[in-house]
């Protein structure tokens, strides 16, 4: 049980850790443009040198389930008044930007949005963004832009599925690079969006704004604590699959969890 003076710490910590977020940071990011679709759009139309787009739609940390039902988290899920679709994703670690982890999010995006049954035609036209950290490419450049393209002929191919890498180390005067600029800001008085500012100064600024930060930091604390608390049991269940002398029903049991979730760990390579 915390006392009052260990929750005073632990409060002042929190104001501490907030003074340091930056936009780069997902779970700032995420909540400061949670159904914004003023500030996504100012985004988008940047980083794709369009001034023609207009989202509708905003979720962030958005559940998206795979073909095994599994469900993995995105940063940002929006969709514009086209019907295009937006993936935004903050990757600050190099590991978790590899392409295939893109053509993933593709995947899955394709998987979820297509209604059962139809015409595969009807796909809509789908964007997957990686801000990282680092110039993974190693190229100077503030964008990469990544479509299927004919090796024999290098006609790009049509399907409308693209990925698009945002150099985190880009440092120029252009409209791209104030807005990487800006997400490596942890001050929003030195930020040069001022839609952006806005929005960052409320979470960091305004007392109630201030209030869902640290609510929030509260939330990610009994989180982690859960997530390690549902690994261990894993792990346990993993083991008793592995010895194999009791039921999958029996294992569930023993380990908190529901069946299915012990007969999808079967299904889990050795």
């Amino acid at each position: 049980m915390l006392t009052e003076e260990m929750l005073q710490e632990q409060h002042e910590q929190d104001l501490q850790r907030l003074r340091g977020f930056r936009l780069f940071d997902d779970d700032f990011m995420t909540r400061c443009f949670d159904g914004d679709t003023e500030s996504i759009q100012l985004i988008l139309s940047i980083i794709l040198g369009r001034n023609d787009i207009e989202i509708i739609s905003v979720k962030t940390q958005y559940n998206i389930k795979n073909l095994v039902r599994r469900s993995v988290r995105l940063d940002v899920f929006a969709r514009d008044n086209s019907g295009k679709v937006y993936n935004i994703e903050i990757q600050r670690d190099d590991r978790g930007a590899g392409f295939k982890r893109a053509r993933y999010n593709s995947s899955l995006i394709d998987a979820n949005v297509l209604p059962t049954g139809d015409d595969p035609n009807n796909l809509p036209e789908t964007y997957v963004i990686f801000f990282t950290e680092n110039d993974i490419f190693s190229e100077g450049l503030p964008l990469y832009h990544i479509d299927r393209t004919c090796i024999e002929t290098s006609k790009p191919i049509e399907d409308e599925a693209h990925i698009v890498y945002v150099n985190g180390t880009y440092v120029g005067d252009s409209e791209i690079g104030k807005l990487i600029h800006d997400f490596k800001c942890t001050d929003a008085d030195d930020m040069y969006y001022a839609l952006l500012a806005k929005k960052v100064r409320f979470y960091k600024e305004d007392e109630k704004g201030v209030a869902i930060m640290c609510k929030a930091m509260e939330e990610m604390r009994n989180e982690c604590t859960s997530r390690a608390d549902k690994e261990a049991k894993i792990g346990i269940a993993i083991k008793l699959i592995k010895d194999g002398t009791l039921s999958l029903d029996k294992i569930a049991a023993v380990c908190n969890l529901t069946v299915e979730e012990v007969k999808e760990l079967t299904m889990q390579p050795a």
